[in-house]
């Protein structure tokens, strides 16, 4: 009766801490907003930009990758920022450095100041993806870790719908409007500068910072003492585990079938196409298939909320259904989409609405599978020691990825005409589909360590 008692008061104690804890992974997850925000604004500011600085497809495709650019860059970067200031700190930089960006992108008077400002902005994109994600981890107690992870995917989707919902509103003053639509990004990032002010550092680079007792008072605002001081010798064996890894090890037998799957995931999650819609939908609207461009820009709005919801309906199903499963769903009714769109434009068909519930399907599809199934799948295959340089190739590979979708949708369109691109991203789908099936072994309720036995195989 005693333990059950001291057991119910233990569990009353952490509940008591969750409040806080929710509180700190929101402000880091603030910067997933900005993430989704700043990505997919160019979307309906394209239609604008084309306009006034008479963009051909090579500037457009250059205006929307310069950002990937900034990303890749930053991305590498995040790691050595944060193990010589901490997350919080590089987190902090980022945001200042949102802010400027957001100033830089609505006050250009020429397309190469747009395309600085827009790498710039991209910069702070590739610090925060790798490093707020890796603060909530470590941030968070075990047992409401991956939930806490999973509110930066959840805000970046929101950011994503807000850019588009901006778009549309903003779309009304005229051919200036895009310099409102990225002047907008700067309220956001002074309230995510303001909100990691007051947030803790990660124990996690306290204890390597030799801050074992500041470490120790930070765990101490998350959860129970005894649980603290477990989770504070867990990190201390962590870190020893990782200062004895080095990148060889992704290239060792049993390693290298992991990193080639998660290689090709992440190459694969961007070049199926989803960021053709995200960067260029209004595009694709207004000039292939003939909407208007308040109507171009509206219909992003229903994209982008259709994949909020199928992000949320992910978390409930990815671990109800399995990882290998949604993946082979989502490629299968994406190519089918992708597929419809292509007929459609072969034939000329100039309904916009039939053009949207074809992309929406295809977002949704995403949305419910490739989005968040692949980021889950890289992160538990491999053993703690090499997770992060693991993670740290799979995160520059899609971005590189992303670039080269960026930069040669346009021209693929003009070479290939709109049908032939968008099956060429149907037979890429199609591909993913076989591999899948073919190479995936399921993780669904495996421990890490079932998951390492697996590629002994």
């Amino acid at each position: 009766m005693k333990t059950s008692s001291a057991a119910y008061a233990m569990q009353r104690r952490s509940l008591n801490r969750r409040p806080y804890v929710y509180m700190v992974a929101c402000a880091a997850a603030i910067s997933g907003l900005l993430f989704g925000f700043d990505t997919a604004v160019i979307n309906g500011a394209l239609l604008f930009l084309r306009a006034e600085f008479g963009l051909n497809e090579f500037y457009t495709e250059l205006v929307a990758g310069s950002l990937l650019f900034g990303c890749i860059f930053g991305s590498a970067g995040a790691g050595v920022l944060s193990d010589k200031w901490g997350s919080r700190k590089a987190l902090l930089g980022s945001a200042v450095l949102f802010g400027a960006a957001a100033v830089g992108c609505a006050v250009p008077s020429n397309v190469w100041e747009l395309i600085a400002a827009r790498f710039c902005c991209g910069l702070a994109i590739g610090v925060a993806s790798v490093l707020a994600p890796m603060y909530i981890s470590e941030v968070a107690p075990a047992d409401i870790r991956g939930r806490l992870v999973s509110l930066n995917q959840l805000a970046i989707v929101t950011g994503i719908l807000m850019a588009y919902f901006v778009n549309w509103q903003l779309a009304g003053l005229g051919k200036g409007s895009w310099r409102w639509m990225f002047a907008v990004a700067a309220l956001p990032s002074a309230a995510f500068f303001v909100a990691m002010w007051f947030n803790p550092e990660s124990p996690r680079w306290l204890v390597r910072a030799g801050m074992a007792e500041e470490a120790h008072a930070v765990l101490l605002r998350t959860t129970v003492e005894s649980q603290a001081s477990r989770e504070l010798q867990e990190i201390r064996h962590s870190l020893e585990e990782e200062a004895s890894a080095r990148l060889r090890d992704l290239f060792r037998p049993g390693m290298r079938r992991a990193l080639a799957i998660a290689v090709f995931l992440a190459v694969f999650q961007q070049i199926t196409g989803i960021n053709t819609v995200l960067y260029y939908g209004s595009i694709i609207f207004k000039e292939i298939a003939g909407s208007s461009a308040s109507n171009a820009v509206g219909a992003n709005v229903v994209i982008g909320l259709m994949n909020l919801i199928c992000t949320i309906g992910a978390l409930f199903l990815i671990d109800r259904f399995g990882r290998k499963v949604l993946l082979m769903a989502g490629s299968a009714g994406m190519g089918v989409s992708l597929l419809g769109l292509g007929f459609a434009f072969h034939a000329g068909t100039r309904s916009a609405s039939w053009i949207l519930g074809l992309i929406v399907l295809y977002v949704a599809c995403f949305a419910l599978s490739l989005g968040p199934c692949v980021w889950v799948y890289i992160a538990e295959i491999f053993p703690n020691r090499i997770r992060g340089r693991a993670m740290s190739v799979a995160t520059l590979t899609l971005w590189t990825a992303c670039l080269a979708v960026t930069l040669t949708f346009l021209s693929l369109v003009r070479m290939l005409s709109a049908a032939g691109t968008f099956w060429l991203y149907a037979g890429l789908c199609a591909v993913m589909f076989l591999v899948v099936g073919w190479v995936l072994p399921e993780t669904k309720k495996k421990t890490l360590e079932e998951i390492q036995t697996l590629w002994k195989r």
